[in-house]
């Protein structure tokens, strides 16, 4: 017997027809003689919905009611698929984050997970029944709803295969893995059987929309090695795992597109010690994620900081920005503009050269135009015209030939 974590996101169960998919594939794997929890997000659409009604009331919601609204969506969904599995005769019962014991700070919108009791998950499999958890929700000490941020049911799936030491966390989606690049957009896109915990972190956090970066960082603290594969199929799907040596020989594993970026420009800083170090706190301490960041010297001796955000966080910044530098806020302090985000990622970048050149040079012969470049050890990402993003990306994705790879 395995205890098996299996995590459905909304297109799985978008209808009452996905809902019945899902529940014959639960049925299967418990018939098998495994223990199974399940995790489910909304239905597609229900969340985004919801914020429609809630920002035609108010533009900008209060962030703890938002909590206590978008938590709906995955509480319809764990109790449908409860009870599609009664229907065909499998015991099952649903809970809550919060019946789930998944504690986390206040952070409303975006809380972060502290610690997990489990429940009583422990004693519904030990009576025979799969348990149905809600994704995506939590609660505070304070015992207010939270919920973990867009792609959380990600998170709340390996947060809670870690907490039961589960044997094997499927991450079940609408594609069949993770691939080279969207197959949506770059028709010979591969699938990889394999990637490691860096490589889909870095491709998570560029714009890749198979999994949530922070879940992907939670599996790696705590080494729960899962499979992200389709639930519509029985095809094997993308092992997530440590690295290992053979991963090197890969220079590039994959290209990755972020088109809800914007690139911010806060102008006429004083150019003095300690201008970037107050920007940069007061963005953190709104809860905003910078990435891309330039700096260069303006006229009479100011600075101009350029940087790229989420673009919902750009309301958000605008008003943490202006809160702190009072006296400049008159002026052209504050641009927003849409920008696009191309990533090249692999663990090969480490041992081998010219990326960069393959890259720029790729970008070049389509007469794409870089307007920011941010580094890691094993990523490099451009920022580029939104416009030119999708051909941008199937141009880089042929310079590594990655549509070459064996599937």
């Amino acid at each position: 017997m395995a205890l098996i974590v299996q995590k459905y996101g909304g297109t799985s169960v978008g209808d009452v027809d996905r809902i019945k998919n899902v529940a014959q594939r639960v049925k299967e794997t418990y018939d098998a003689g495994n223990q199974v929890v399940v995790v489910v997000s909304a239905r597609s659409g229900v969340t985004n919905e919801l914020i429609g009604r809630a920002k035609a009331l108010n533009p900008q919601p209060d962030e703890r009611e938002m909590d206590m609204l978008l938590t709906v969506g995955e509480q319809e969904t764990i109790a449908l698929t409860a009870m599609a599995l009664h229907a065909i005769g499998v015991p099952a019962v649903s809970r809550t984050g919060t019946q789930a014991g998944i504690l986390t700070d206040p952070s409303h919108t975006r809380a972060r997970i502290t610690s997990i009791s489990g429940g009583d998950i422990q004693q519904q499999l030990a009576a025979g029944k799969v348990v149905i958890l809600a994704g995506f929700q939590g609660y505070s000490a304070e015992g207010q709803i939270t919920t973990l941020g867009r792609g959380g049911s990600d998170l709340s799936a390996i947060a809670i295969a870690a907490a039961l030491k589960a044997d094997l966390c499927q991450i079940c989606t609408d594609v069949d893995g993770v691939y080279t690049a969207d197959p949506r957009l770059v028709p010979d896109a591969k699938k990889l059987d394999e990637i490691s915990y860096e490589e889909m972190l870095e491709l998570a956090s560029s714009g890749s929309k198979v999994m949530q970066n922070r879940a992907v960082e939670f599996a790696q603290k705590f080494n729960v090695v899962f499979e992200v594969r389709s639930s519509f199929n029985n095809n094997p799907g993308t092992i997530v795992k440590e690295e290992v040596a053979s991963m090197e020989d890969v220079v590039v594993s994959g290209v990755a597109l972020d088109k809800n970026q914007a690139k911010i420009v806060v102008s006429d800083l004083p150019d003095r010690p300690g201008t970037a170090a107050k920007l940069f706190q007061v963005l953190g301490s709104a809860g905003i994620s910078v990435d891309m960041i330039v700096q260069n010297l303006g006229r009479d001796g100011k600075a101009n900081m350029t940087f790229t955000v989420p673009r919902e966080d750009i309301y958000r910044a605008e008003k943490a920005v202006t809160e702190s530098f009072p006296d400049e806020a008159a002026g052209k302090l504050f641009e927003a503009s849409d920008i696009a985000k191309v990533s090249v990622v692999g663990v090969g970048m480490r041992s081998h050269s010219g990326v960069a050149a393959t890259l720029f040079e790729a970008l070049a012969k389509g007469s794409v135009n870089i307007q920011l470049i941010s580094t890691s050890e094993i990523k490099i990402s451009v920022g580029i015209d939104p416009e030119e993003a999708e051909e941008a990306t199937r141009l880089v994705h042929a310079a590594f030939g990655l549509g070459q790879l064996p599937a």
